[in-house]
This record gives structure tokens, C-alpha cells and sequence, in this order.
């Protein structure tokens, strides 16, 4: 990718004069990042793959030491006489201004007899200003399932960042390193706390919470704001109130879960008496509910908006049945004349009239039978056989005038026969 910033420019500038990998770290990363074996065979000669040396081991065993080079290995009885390893090693230094940490490649052929042999090849640097931004410069990756799908003969270009490159970049880290003076005056003193490093440096160079969270030894928060930065920034002036008033956070999972309720039915995030919970789970239980309960009528308003857009094909099913009422004298038995009252009857009876889409049953007809306005009932019938299907009261039970409602419904058959022919 061409570079188009300043910054970019800046960067492929220096980065094609950088030092080679040093001898130090080459030695670290053999020792410290592969397994070291010793290939030994079932009638006890022993091979160090290491550096190739092979003594007669008396007494099997699943450690030892190599008598040449005294490097500690694995004891594996086989007849393999050679192997592969590969790992990545990252290396933290500085470049002018810039901060950076190059990553490379491993890999140490190991064969019987012979020295060991590693190669290292720099697979890709993360370059980040005093100012947070990083860029990465790196060789291109291919397509493939593995950490080491690299097109090899590609050359160091700007590359766009994706998750294989940053878990690259926080695997082994060479233990001395250097830092520009910005990341020790921001409160870095040598110790990751389990961040991968390219986070946690442009955490600290671009954020006054990290800054302040690292200095004041809030570890706990630091690590959660490096998976959930937006969030920490949002709600910062919560967390300072918070620690004014001397609340101790019991989970900072829960209590942004909290914040984010609170904030939604549009309570104060800012009030200690909200943010500062006697019992953070309960609080969070109760909000979680209200959330529920709200979204729950959300979802419901929805699918009666969007059941609206079906008004026309409700009144060519139901349109010759519009208006008709009948009564015994005291119950009140009407047609639902829309859509929309299909869902008010449904919501006020907690049945799914509506959300059933009851309205468009082309073999059925609903009704619902009042008394003084009053719904008591919400019944359905079959338009062949005119007789009753359900009669329903309020949350599904069944109605005490389901007797009385038949017997209306049957003696205004003829009505009913007549809208069905008009």
C-alpha cells in the first residue's frame, strides 16, 4: 500500500534502514521459545538435537542434560532422526521518535548429528507515534488457516492491520527492550499486566484515562479498558464520581452493563446514588428486567407496525364482516374491525390475537364480547361450521360466558351467512 500521511511516509523512510536482528535476541528466542529434545533410540543412544552431540543413555528417562552443550531437554524414544519448530519473536525498540516492536519469524531445522540451525525472517513492524497512532509495515499475508501464510518474497510495504498480525505481535517478547521517553512520562515502567504491548503503547499515548488508570495502579480496569476502550471513555465521569465517593467496583463487567441500562431508560449516569449501588447485582437484576419488559413492547410495537402494511389484505379477507354487532341484552359481541385492534385486543387480553396474525386466517373469524366495555372475552369461529373455536379471557383462560356467547353466536347465524355472500 502506497503511504499517504506524513506519518506513513516517515515510517517506510526509516523502516529500510533498520538494523538487522541482533545476536542477543537471536539466542534468547532459540533457548526460550521451542521445545529442546533428545532423540533416543529404544536400545539408549541419545542424540541432543541441539547441537547434534550422541551419548549412550543407560536408564530411560523423560528429562535430561546434554554432557556437550548442558542444555536441559526432553527425552522422545523414536527413530525420527530429524524435525521442524517454528515460533515468532517480537522485539520492542525505539526509531527516532517512534516506538516500535518488530516481529519475526522462526524457524530451526533439527536433524541427527548436526547443529541446530534457526533461521529468523521479519515478518512485519508496528510503528506508533508519540501521539498513539500505529501503522503497520509488514510483508503480505496469503490466504490460509496458519499463523506463517506469508507470501515470503514480498517486500515490506504498509499493510492494513487484521488480527493475525496483532496476535503476532503479542507472542514472545525479548525481555530487554527500549521505550521512547513519552511512554515513561505517561507512567509505563516495564510491566505489560498481561496487555498485549501494541494496545497498552497506544493506550498510554492517546489516553488520558490509561495514563491516569496506570498511575493510580487500577490494573483491574486498565485490562478491561484495553478490551473495551469506547466504553471506559464514555462513561469515565461515572467512574470518577464513583471513586470520589469511595465505591468499590465489585465487577466492572456488571457495573458498565448497569451504566449502559441506566442509560437507556435515560436515568442521571452521573448520580452517585444510581452508579453507587449498595448491591451492584441486584440493581443490575432489576434493571435487567425493566430492559426486558421495554424491549418486549418494542418488539410488539414493531410487529404491529409492521402488520399495518397488511391492512389490505385483512379488509379483502375480513372486509364483508366490518361492522357486525350483535347482543343477548347484557354481552356485546363485535367484530375486530382492523389490524390494529386485532394487537390492542391481543395486548390488553395478553393473547396473540396479534402477534399471531389472527387476521389473516382466511378460515376464521374473530370477535370480541364486552359488557359495559369491558372485555371478557375474545373468541374465534370457524366460518364453515359457524361454531365456536376458542373462547378465550384474559392470559388464555377460559371464559365463564363461553355457554352464553355460544348460543348468541348461534342464533345470529343468518347475519353471519349473509355477510359471507354479500
Amino acid at each position: 500500500m502506497k503511504p499517504r500521511t506524513k506519518f506513513e511516509q516517515a515510517v517506510i523512510a526509516q523502516s529500510g534502514h533498520l538494523r538487522p536482528l541482533a545476536t542477543a535476541p537471536r539466542r534468547w528466542a532459540f533457548r526460550n521459545t521451542i521445545n529442546h529434545y533428545a532423540f533416543r533410540l529404544p536400545k539408549g543412544r541419545t542424540t541432543c538435537m541441539d547441537c547434534g552431540h550422541s551419548w549412550l543413555m543407560s536408564e530411560a528417562s523423560e528429562k535430561c542434560t546434554c554432557p556437550n552443550c548442558k542444555a536441559k531437554l526432553e527425552v522422545k524414544e523414536t527413530y525420527v532422526r530429524k524435525c521442524q519448530q517454528k515460533s515468532f519473536l517480537n522485539v520492542i525498540d525505539t526509531c527516532g521518535e517512534y516506538q516500535l516492536l518488530r516481529m519475526f519469524l522462526m524457524v530451526v531445522e533439527m536433524r541427527k548429528g548436526f547443529k541446530a540451525s534457526p533461521a529468523f525472517l521479519e515478518i512485519g513492524q508496528y510503528w506508533i507515534a508519540p501521539n498513539g497512532k500505529t501503522v503497520l509495515v509488514a510483508i503480505q499475508r496469503t490466504m490460509g488457516w496458519y499463523l506463517d501464510c506469508f507470501a515470503f518474497g514480498s517486500p515490506m510495504e504498509i499493510r492494513k492491520d487484521n488480527d493475525t498480525y496483532r496476535h503476532i505481535s503479542d507472542q514472545y517478547l525479548y525481555p530487554r527492550f527500549k521505550v521512547i521517553p513519552a511512554l515513561t512520562r505517561n507512567g509505563f515502567k516495564g510491566d505489560f499486566h498481561g496487555i498485549a504491548p501494541v494496545n497498552l503503547f497506544s493506550m498510554l499515548l492517546s489516553s488520558p484515562q490509561a495514563e491516569t488508570l496506570l498511575k493510580e495502579g487500577n490494573i483491574g480496569m486498565l485490562k478491561y479498558m484495553a478490551r473495551n476502550t469506547a466504553e471506559v471513555k464514555h462513561f469515565w465521569a461515572s467512574y470518577i464520581i464513583a471513586k470520589r465517593h469511595g465505591y468499590d467496583i465489585p465487577d466492572l463487567s456488571t457495573w458498565y452493563d448497569y451504566l449502559r441500562m441506566l442509560e437507556r431508560f435515560g436515568r442521571d449516569t452521573r448520580s452517585p446514588k444510581l452508579i453507587a449501588p449498595s448491591n451492584l447485582f441486584d440493581a443490575h437484576d432489576e434493571y435487567v428486567r425493566k430492559t426486558n419488559i421495554q424491549r418486549e413492547k418494542e418488539r410488539r410495537e414493531a410487529d404491529r407496525k409492521k402488520a399495518m402494511e397488511k391492512e389490505a389484505k385483512f379488509k379483502e379477507l375480513k372486509g364483508r364482516f366490518i361492522g357486525l354487532v350483535f347482543t343477548d341484552n347484557e354481552i356485546e359481541i363485535k367484530t375486530l374491525d382492523s389490524v390494529d385492534e386485532y394487537y390492542m385486543e391481543g395486548n390488553t387480553q395478553h393473547i396473540c390475537v396479534g402477534s399471531a396474525q389472527y387476521y389473516l386466517k382466511a378460515e376464521s373469524l374473530v370477535f370480541s364480547a364486552r359488557i359495559d366495555g369491558r372485555i371478557v372475552a375474545t373468541i374465534e369461529i370457524d366460518l364453515k361450521t359457524l361454531k365456536v373455536i376458542q373462547c378465550r379471557a384474559a392470559c388464555n383462560k377460559d371464559s365463564e360466558y363461553r355457554e352464553r356467547i355460544e348460543k348468541a353466536i348461534a342464533s345470529h347465524r343468518k347475519e353471519i351467512r349473509a355477510r359471507m355472500t354479500a
